[in-house]
């Protein structure tokens, strides 16, 4: 089986290693997860009420506002077009470039550390736990690519808690299920050799499903859209070749 390895300092959960640590290392792949450098800025942005993945090629498109007609006199300049899906800056991280949104999934492109990193990202269109209305943090699905470390279309999840240890998550797509390895409160398919089949499955599919169980015992079972998905990997993609 080919199983990815990872390296998570001890003293950080995966979700504080996206805010504040960014040292996932894979050891198949000896260099930093990027989409550790990235994620603050997005997640900032969710956090401040602007929805993930908001288009801001729609919002650049609007007409910026007609100057007063030449007659008044002191015509109002236009204001300036601002982007209602840009995340504030956050210290210290790599600001994404969204670039596209599309149905339920975004598309963004950063480059830390002078490394370009591409990605889809949605969050979960419904989320349950057993027992009922258990307390987490966010969850977020990716699909990403990072050409300089030769990886194209990685799947992996945040599930927002601390998830059990030694117990795989799962995902369940058109009747077919794909182990995840978990640490700490991330999670990547367990068998890389099946990553194209679920990406092929999950291009033709309508939603997904993932389940996890936090180190509490709580069950969680969250169902992703897939609308917009095929174009959102396209466009990252184009970008990330």
């Amino acid at each position: 089986m080919n199983q990815r390895n990872y390296v998570i300092s001890s003293t950080c959960s995966w979700g504080d290693l996206l805010m504040t640590c960014g040292n996932i290392v894979p050891r198949r792949l000896t260099r930093r997860y990027s989409i550790s450098s990235v994620l603050p800025a997005i997640i900032a942005a969710s956090c401040v009420g602007v929805g993930v993945g908001v288009g801001t090629a729609s919002a650049q498109q609007q007409p910026a506002p007609a100057p007063k007609p030449v007659t008044a006199p002191k015509p109002a300049a236009p204001k300036p077009t601002t982007s209602a899906a840009a995340p504030p800056p956050v210290p210290g991280a790599a600001q994404p470039t969204l670039l596209g949104q599309f149905g339920d999934w975004g598309a963004y492109t950063a480059t830390p550390g002078g490394k370009k990193v591409c990605f889809a990202l949605a969050k979960p269109a419904n989320s349950t736990t057993s027992p009922p209305n258990r307390p987490r943090d966010a969850a977020y699905m990716f699909v990403s690519s990072r050409p300089s470390e030769k990886v194209k279309d990685e799947v992996s999840i945040i599930f927002g808690y601390g998830l059990k240890p030694n117990a795989d998550a799962n995902i369940e797509v058109s009747g077919t299920n794909y182990a995840m390895y978990t640490q700490a409160d991330g999670a990547w398919v367990k068998n890389a050799a099946e990553e194209p089949r679920l990406i092929e499955t999950m291009r033709k599919g309508s939603d997904l499903t993932v389940k996890g169980t936090s180190a509490k015992g709580t069950a969680t079972t969250d169902v992703y859209s897939l609308k917009g998905l095929p174009q959102a990997l396209d466009r990252v993609g184009q970008e990330c070749r």
